[in-house]
């Protein structure tokens, strides 16, 4: 019996934020994955061990987790004023499908050094020392981010001292402005708020009728206060993960919210669209204990938030999601911006599992409908591994 060979594929896997993915110039990948379809599904969903019904994601490069079981293909860009195009690719763990539908704010900030190293960037624009400002396309939702990189000796640095909750070691801090953040291909006809209102009345059949800020910004997410869903706010991944009632209760109220923010036309294609809308609480500040072990007071963040990404409570927070919270919290009305004490906002300090984030934006109003220019995060990058992949021939 004549068995396929495998085959290699130059990549380069990375830590981005709290999450790790694994990157590939688009160049680099066989010809049929070089076009969306199929075959390139097929391929990543190999590569990272999909779908896998032990999910353990052992046969593969995935860790099993939605922050670990990611792809990103980049390319240089074709768009006027800007470096590189970025694709991002959310792979299922159990399931056979890779989600496009959103952004990971998190690898955003290992894509300007991985453009970097990867000759994407023209040499002209990468300084001997100091900050090279990468200009990035992320083409799955059609906006722009500007990665700020630090350069030491005319290569990336990726050592340094900044430290993120929810990673382990410190690392070169790595900037991002993520620039008019709000979405327009999908709900509202472009609104930030969808339905038009900064809180709604989230019916949700055989679960309740909630109050909800539904939001476009970032990634589209469904904030929904803590105590209305029994939760205070300070809970960490075993009292939601270890709980099927509960996740199959958020997976619900993500379906009808991705209906009532017109992302679905009909409830069942919430299934195959798992990445977005995400589904988030929040809570006034309270003490609390991170999953490291660090004591979190109260006095330390305007607001507690916990975020479900692909079915689970994620250890820390998405990038995008972060966005999303900025943004809502600097507009005066929202249930983020009502947890944080109501108050007009540039920039807010929030609690999530693994400890804080801080994130900027500037909400204004322009003929009655509310604009964010641009989101700021600081976030930290790191090659992990850097040579091939390797996968049968006959997988894609």
């Amino acid at each position: 019996m004549a068995h396929a060979a495998q085959i290699k594929i130059p990549a380069t896997y990375m830590r981005g934020g709290t999450s790790k993915g694994v990157f590939f110039n688009l160049k680099d990948l066989p010809e049929s994955a070089q076009v969306p379809g199929a075959a390139r599904d097929a391929l990543l969903l190999r590569v990272i061990g999909s779908p896998d019904p032990y999910d353990k994601q052992i046969d593969g490069m995935g860790g099993a987790t939605s922050s670990t079981s990611k792809t990103v293909i980049l390319a240089k860009s074709t768009r006027a004023d800007h470096d590189v195009d970025y694709l991002f690719g959310q792979v299922s763990i159990d399931k056979p499908f890779v989600d496009w539908s959103g952004n990971c704010g998190n690898l955003s900030a290992a894509v300007g050094s991985f453009a970097i190293s990867a000759g994407l960037v023209d040499p002209a624009r990468v300084p001997r020392n100091g900050v090279a400002v990468v200009r990035v396309w992320q083409a799955n939702i059609g906006k722009t981010i500007i990665a700020h990189v630090p350069i030491t000796d005319g290569a990336v640095q990726e050592t340094g001292d900044f430290e993120l909750d929810g990673v382990t070691f410190p690392a070169a801090e790595v900037q991002l402005e993520f620039m008019d953040p709000a979405a327009e291909e999908e709900g509202g006809g472009g609104s930030m708020f969808p339905t038009g209102n900064l809180v709604d009345d989230l019916e949700v059949p055989g679960v309740g009728t909630f109050k909800a800020t539904l939001i476009n910004a970032g990634i589209p997410t469904i904030f929904i206060n803590a105590e209305d869903l029994g939760y205070t706010g300070t809970e960490l991944q075993g009292a939601i993960n270890s709980d099927p009632k509960a996740l199959a209760m958020f997976e619900t109220v993500r379906a009808y919210g991705a209906l009532r923010m017109g992302l679905i036309k009909h409830l069942d294609e919430a299934a195959q669209r798992q990445h977005t809308p995400k589904v988030a609480f929040v809570a006034k500040p309270v003490d609390y204990v991170a999953s490291s072990g660090k004591a979190i007071k109260a006095g330390d963040v305007d607001l507690l938030v916990r975020a479900l990404s692909m079915g689970k409570l994620h250890h820390a927070m998405m990038g995008t999601a972060a966005v999303a919270i900025g943004t809502a919290a600097a507009i005066s009305g929202t249930l983020v911006n009502l947890a944080a004490g109501g108050i007009e906002r540039n920039a807010v300090r929030f609690g999530h599992p693994s400890g804080t984030l801080r994130v900027g934006a500037e909400a204004t109003q322009v003929n009655g409908e509310w604009v964010v220019k641009k989101a700021i995060m600081s976030r930290s990058a790191r090659v992990l591994m850097e040579g091939f992949v390797r996968v049968p021939g006959d997988s894609f």
